[in-house]
């Protein structure tokens, strides 16, 4: 299946496309489980990849948690996942600035989860920010003057249900008046299945938030990026003419995969909603 020549998964087609993947990459949230709740079906699927020899890769836009965290999540829901199948944004923010030369003696600001956190002080930097300043507050009739650190070199920003004025000014003082400043968004994602039953506000929200009061756009590392994608090839070593990426979205797991099918280089993207 090529780019000029897709069509609906079949059972006629299904054959061609199980004998041509070497490596099944899945969406978590609204594809493995809805909040914490696993969709139906879902583990004998993956049980039956496995028992079929294909490789499973795990690619999480949602921040909130590490890929430990993430790991501990699959195993109380019954499926063993070993932390190194787990690719999440937090840990593509970490990888982006490890990779980027990232100076050591900056420090990372942190909008969004205690995952962000985690995977940054795993790779070696100093970050700060997350939930530590939830219940922060600005007064404006009393503050004269704002203070921020300035050696904060880098702004990360991904999901965060405790967003607030105060993390919303800290961010912004960095990127604008620390020379250099890198703003990084985890993804931008508008909406995500936060629990089993309805979907809640995602990271593009907060990244809005900073894009408006910065008027500067960040590097996105999550899907549907193209870091992401040559990383995980990397790490994983991975053949992109031998993948599939499953996915619930089309503006981020399906564009993620299908970036990828108009170059040649990945075989299938499945839409589980669009079942295509």
């Amino acid at each position: 299946m090529t780019s000029s020549h897709s069509q609906p998964l079949s059972p006629e087609n299904f054959r061609d496309l199980f004998d041509s993947v070497e490596a099944f990459l899945f969406d978590c949230d609204g594809v493995i489980w809805k909040g914490d709740e696993l969709i139906d079906g879902a583990s004998e699927t993956l049980h039956m990849l496995r028992s079929k020899g294909k490789k499973l890769v795990f690619v999480t836009n949602n921040s909130l948690k590490s890929r430990s965290k993430y790991a501990e999540k699959f195993c109380s829901l019954g499926i063993p996942v070993s932390q190194d199948e787990i690719f999440s944004s937090s840990f593509a923010a970490a990888m982006y600035l490890k990779l980027n030369n990232f100076p050591s003696q900056n420090k990372v600001y942190v909008i969004g989860g205690e995952g962000i956190l985690e995977e940054l002080q795993l790779a070696g930097f100093t970050a700060f920010g997350g939930p530590g300043d939830a219940n922060k507050a600005v007064d404006l009739k009393q503050i004269g003057f704002f203070e921020h650190d300035k050696s904060v070199g880098a702004v990360v920003v991904g999901i965060d249900p405790n967003i607030n004025y105060y993390k919303l000014q800290y961010g912004t003082l960095c990127i604008r008046e620390n020379p250099g400043c890198l703003f990084i968004a985890t993804n931008r994602d508008a909406v995500g299945h936060m629990t089993a039953f309805q979907e809640w506000p995602g990271a593009g929200c907060m990244v809005a938030a900073i894009c408006g009061s910065t008027q500067k756009e960040p590097v996105v590392v999550g899907k549907p990026s193209n870091f992401m994608m040559e990383f995980l090839l990397k790490k994983f070593n991975l053949s992109s003419s031998k993948m599939c990426m499953v996915g619930d979205r089309l503006d981020t797991d399906i564009l993620f995969g299908f970036s990828e099918l108009l170059d040649g280089r990945i075989n299938f993207v499945v839409d589980i909603k669009g079942k295509n």
